[in-house]
């Protein structure tokens, strides 16, 4: 797949391998000092997805779908900057504000992914930012 990031910065690190920091203008910029993801050693590295507006930058509330629709959105526009997808993941880590929403959150995510099926793991917490129901973090093929 082609690249559509703007290389932030390449930086060489022990025994000359590159880390690349990435950045696509379709998925929400960084709102700390992060990258989007991290290409190395043929892995890419996606920073934790809110349900945020790449277009608004804001926030997006109401119910689970939406938020876990949007947050997936945003995953699979960073993979497809760094010339990946979906399909190409490896692992995912879900953040979920309430374990009871699961259920729903899970039915986005198989329609979503469609035949891909990451390594995955389910991490319930009490509070993420901005009162987000989800996030999710992940690692893919590059």
């Amino acid at each position: 797949m082609a690249s559509n990031f703007t290389h932030a910065k390449t930086i060489s690190v022990y025994d000359m391998n590159d880390i690349e920091y990435l950045f696509t203008p379709d998925a929400p910029k960084p709102g700390g000092h992060y990258s989007q993801a991290v290409r190395h050693n043929g892995c890419i590295y996606v920073a934790g997805q809110l349900p945020i507006d790449p277009v608004s930058s804001k926030p997006v509330t109401g119910e689970i779908e939406a938020q876990a629709e949007l947050v997936l959105r945003n995953l699979q526009a960073i993979l497809r900057g760094a010339g990946s997808d979906l399909s190409r993941l490896l692992k995912v880590t879900v953040y979920i504000s309430n374990i009871e929403l699961w259920g729903r959150f899970n039915a986005v995510y198989v329609r979503m992914m469609g035949d891909a099926k990451p390594a995955r793991a389910v991490v319930p917490v009490n509070d993420l930012h901005y009162g987000c129901l989800v996030e999710i973090e992940a690692i893919a093929a590059g």
